[in-house]
Formats: C-alpha cells, structure tokens, sequence
C-alpha cells in the first residue's frame, strides 16, 4: 500500500510498526479542534510529565534492573506513537461541514429501523470522529458503505457476522457538532 511505515521502539522489548497512509480523513470541526488540542497536550504537558518520571527513575541506580525506567521508557515511546498518528490525521484530515442533501454522507446522522422494529441512530464517520452518546457507523465498515448514497425510507442491506441484514432509513441528517 502506498504510505510510509513508521517502525516504533516503546522501551527496551517492544518494537512495532503502523502504516501511515495519505489518505484523507474526514474530521468534523470539533474533532479536528479535539485532536489538535490532544496533540498540543501531549507535546507539553506530557512529555515534560515523561521527562520527570524518567529522571526520578534513573535517580534509583542501576538502569539495567529498574522497572520504573522501563515502565516510563514504555510510555514515552507510546505517547510519542500517539503524537506521531495525530500529527499524520491532522495532516491529512478534511475538515468540514456536512450539507444537507437528503442522502447518506460520511458526517450523517441516520436513523434506522431494524428487522426487529428497533430504532438505532448511527454518526456515519471513521472513528477519530467518535462522539460519546452516539453509535458510530464507519464508512469503511460493511454498515456504513451500505449507507452510503441511501436516503429516507431506502432499505440497504449489509452482511455482518450473523449474515446479512437489512435496515431501513428512517431519517437522515447532518451532524451539527
């Protein structure tokens, strides 16, 4: 796939890649702004927080037999994983609204009914987006493709782990959050 790898050390035993494609990423105005928040946090307050638990940690002695340093190695090279992903998503991201256009987008909020009579409301985003409160429909995940494109009272139908399932569109709308 086209991208780069990143190949990531966090402590002395644990190494492991991600793959950072260019792919866009759809972020609502209010989780770009949570994102860039988080990253700004974490490039600050969190790494000088790491810097403080390193050095008490080496003040122990013997850095070959310390848990603490380990333990604290581990989380820098977490939390600098975790700058790494939002600084890409931040790179790459589209931030918009979502128009109201009567059709299924990614940045909807769709109702629908299941075979069962339930009504689910889903936030049709990839899952930097999530919102607590709302169930997330991914536009890559077997639901959320199926909703695509669809409006009020369509039926899509979508093959999930029990078999397929059919839901219908009650209602579509944008997210205004």
């Amino acid at each position: 796939p086209e991208g780069e790898w990143l190949w990531l050390r966090a402590g002395p035993s644990l190494t492991f890649s991600v793959h950072m494609s260019e792919d866009t990423t759809f972020l609502t105005p209010a989780a770009f702004e949570k994102m860039r928040d988080e990253l700004e946090h974490l490039k600050t307050e969190g790494r000088q927080h790491i810097e403080e638990r390193i050095a008490e940690a080496r003040s122990h002695g013997d850095l070959r037999e310390n848990a603490d340093y380990d333990a604290a190695k581990n989380e820098q090279g977490l939390m600098e994983a975790k700058i790494r992903k939002l600084e890409h998503t931040l790179r790459v991201a589209e931030v918009r609204e979502v128009v109201d256009s009567g059709r299924v987008e990614v940045g909807s909020l769709v109702t629908v009914v299941d075979g069962d009579g339930d009504e689910l409301e889903y936030f049709v985003a990839p899952q930097e987006n999530k919102v607590s409160g709302l169930l997330l429909a991914s536009p890559t995940s077997p639901l959320g493709a199926a909703l695509l494109g669809a409006g009020e009272g369509d039926e899509v139908t979508y093959e999930a782990p029990v078999g397929s399932l059919t839901v219908t569109i009650k209602s579509v709308r944008p997210y205004e959050g």
